[in-house]
């Protein structure tokens, strides 16, 4: 098979797509041709030794996909060969298939192998994040920062199927189109001289702040929250941690809640299971629609790496192992 193998912790340019021997098949798992698989920000940090996990080597990344099961263990009664599954775990998914344990499989039925690759990761982290850490409510003002990348346009979408008035932050004119074409209420370009906090107080300031974004624009962000407000930690693909002076936290009672949504999935499976199911319901009845932002090769995942890293991106970026058009 074929895969993307890092044997040591460097720049993602520096790995490249390997023929490697296929694993062998073991209890309790299946053995998945993965058709697509979903790229995120924490797969690239893992191939930099960045991120909270780092694997023994060598290791596949990867954490997200679908296509079809062609081996299943003999103990899995549950799961047949022929079935449009997808997987989601630590890793793996960079490659032409993956030998995956069977509670890390599910059917996807007939969903397109590039919306089911895309749409669990982004759109259960913000899900949990809105849910079970901000516990959003309706009429409140969310500003979702990076609005325009995978989890961010999960959370416009998802903030206005809670009832939120959403405020989308990004840094082109070209992504807040995007933003409001998934249903952003407002938006703030936050490029170049824009003062972001002097922005959002303008809108009546915010009650909850989705930020996988970081850096400078925390506590500017912060320091337009409302009495009461809570501000979600989700990662910092700008670059820095900041680091957010405390007493903002204080004058106003704001919580500082940190999203560690992988973490949560296992401590707390059946309330996952049931954001799963709800995440279903609002696919089926367009409620939320993931938004596609392009679609690379494996042997190009340096260039989908680098939408990513460039903050080119707008909503999920996907590596494809096969042409997707010709698939059933």
């Amino acid at each position: 098979m074929k895969a993307l193998r890092v044997h040591a912790f460097q720049d993602y340019r520096k790995n490249s797509v390997e023929t490697v021997s296929a694993d062998p098949m073991k209890p309790g798992h299946v053995r998945v041709a993965i058709k697509a698989a979903g790229i995120n920000f924490p797969d690239i940090l893992m191939i930099e030794g960045k991120y909270q996990v780092r694997p023994p080597f060598p290791f596949i990344p990867g954490g997200e996909a679908a296509g079809i099961i062609t081996e299943v263990a003999d103990d899995i009664s549950h799961l047949a060969v022929g079935d449009r599954v997808a997987y989601l775990g630590q890793s793996g998914a960079f490659a032409t298939e993956v030998v995956a344990p069977a509670p890390l499989v599910g059917p996807i039925g007939d969903l397109p192998f590039d919306i089911a690759a895309g749409l669990v990761l982004t759109y259960g982290t913000s899900l949990y994040a809105l849910k079970q850490r901000a516990q959003l409510q309706a009429g409140e003002t969310l500003v979702v920062l990076g609005a325009a990348g995978g989890v961010g346009l999960a959370a416009v979408q998802l903030g206005k199927a809670m009832g939120a008035r959403v405020i989308a932050c990004a840094s082109t004119d070209e992504k807040l189109a995007v933003c409001r074409a998934n249903g952003a209420d407002e938006t703030i370009n936050y490029s170049g001289d824009t003062d972001l906090k002097s922005a959002i107080k303008a809108m009546g300031g915010a009650d909850v702040i989705y930020d996988p974004v970081g850096d400078k624009f925390a506590e500017p962000a912060m320091r337009a929250m409302n009495w009461g407000g809570r501000y979600l930690v989700i990662g910092f693909a700008a670059g820095d941690i900041p680091a957010i002076p405390l007493n903002l936290a204080l004058l106003k009672s704001i919580d500082i809640r940190g999203v560690f949504w992988g973490a949560w999935t296992q401590r707390e499976p059946k309330e996952h299971s049931k954001n799963v199911g709800e995440l279903m319901a609002m696919l089926k009845d367009g409620t939320i629609t993931p938004h596609i932002s392009g679609h690379y090769p494996l042997d190009d995942f340096a260039d989908a790496f680098d939408a990513l890293t460039q903050r080119r991106a707008m909503g999920k970026v996907i590596l494809t192992m096969t042409d997707l058009e010709t698939e059933t």
